[in-house]
């Protein structure tokens, strides 16, 4: 299968990229030579159910915000197939660099999303541990997980491990020096790690044309290492792709990088107004290829599951929705001092300053 060339590329396009695509907007189940997967029915419905939770959650934390409760929150809309799929590819063993929209990824890693909420509500600086889950903290500097990636990375090929990373990031990134720089290191030290770019087509208001005069996924082979462009949109390629790639990087193989070529249905933030920079008719032609609906049509169609399934599926998401509202309101609020806790690993003279003004100066309001 084949994608459209870039938007607004102007320099001339020998042929359209390469899209590895498994399942269609419409469906229909397809075939690719170097890239395709078997899986049962039961596989399908959790995939399907995965999708559709992960929705879920990311629709409460919009209200949420919308309604004063979150401070922000970067929307994952129309990029759980991208999440899912690579989420769901891989082992325990492998380590999880986000960025801070990767919500379908720390669902795969059982982090509870009400953990994804406090950081957003201000209550805490990530509260998940990310040893137990294998899930890094977000990271809001852009690019800058890339490096601690393939550091993470050298290290498992140090020790010997049975492991590989995988990092996550936009388009709008890969025009960060931090980005290119952790290509090369990766490079050149040949490291177990998988550059995983979800390519919504638009840095906040800046369109992809305006990041690069080629697919992302060719800047790989300046760097010596291997690119491939998969339908962000497609679960079933997305895994497919990521499970080779983590395998390849587990084998000695060395980097790969995966361009996820998806869509950012909503704003870039909650801060945002997406209204400003892009069209309307735009953004009707990508709900023609969401990637829950399309994973629905596949089950209907070969008779995988009944509407009693999707029934069962809507109300789990439903009840999903009110358990984190619920749990997002009652978290408790840190005390003001607490911003100052773990800054160091011990006491410093000049943080303990800083703490007794601050302190001081809040008490002044106090009757």
């Amino acid at each position: 299968m084949t994608a459209d060339a870039p938007r607004g590329v102007d320099a001339p396009v020998d042929a359209p990229p390469e899209l590895v695509q498994l399942l269609t907007p419409e469906g229909e189940r397809v075939e690719h030579p170097d890239y395709d997967i078997e899986l049962t029915a039961e596989e399908v419905r959790s995939l399907y159910r995965d999708l559709v939770l992960v929705r879920r959650v990311d629709l409460e934390a919009v209200a949420l915000q919308r309604q004063g409760e979150l401070g922000i929150w970067a929307s994952l809309l129309g990029q759980e197939a991208a999440q899912i799929g690579s989420g769901r590819a891989l082992t325990d063993a492998d380590m999880v660099f986000p960025t801070y929209r990767e919500h379908g990824v720390a669902w795969c890693r059982d982090v509870d999303p009400v953990k994804l909420l406090g950081l957003f509500r201000g209550v805490s600086n990530g509260g998940w541990d990310p040893a137990e889950h294998n899930f890094h903290l977000y990271t809001i500097v852009i690019g800058s997980q890339t490096l601690h990636a393939v550091g993470y990375a050298m290290g498992i090929q140090r020790d010997g491990a049975e492991a590989a990373t995988i990092v996550y990031f936009g388009d709008g990134a890969t025009s960060q020096g931090d980005v290119n720089e952790s290509f090369i290191w990766a490079s050149v030290f040949n490291a177990p790690i998988v550059f995983f770019c979800q390519n919504n087509q638009w840095a906040i208001s800046e369109p992809l044309e305006k990041q690069s005069k080629i697919p992302l996924y060719k800047r790989a082979s300046g760097f010596g290492f291997p690119g491939i462009r998969v339908d962000g949109n497609d679960v079933f390629a997305c895994l497919a792709v990521t499970r080779r790639a983590l395998q390849n990087a587990r084998e000695g193989q060395g980097p790969t990088l995966i361009e996820a070529f998806t869509y950012r249905m909503g704003a870039h933030t909650t801060s945002d107004d997406p209204t400003r920079y892009r069209l309307a008719d735009e953004l009707e032609a990508w709900k023609l290829k969401d990637p829950i609906e399309r994973v629905k049509a596949y089950l209907f169609k070969n008779q995988l599951a009944d509407q009693e399934f999707f029934e069962k599926i809507d109300a789990e998401a439903d009840a999903l929705g009110k358990d984190v509202r619920s749990r997002c309101l009652a978290l408790p609020d840190p005390p003001p001092g607490a911003i100052f806790d773990h800054v160091y690993a011990g006491d410093h003279p000049l943080l303990d300053e800083e703490r007794e003004q601050y302190l001081t100066y809040l008490a002044g309001f106090e009757r």
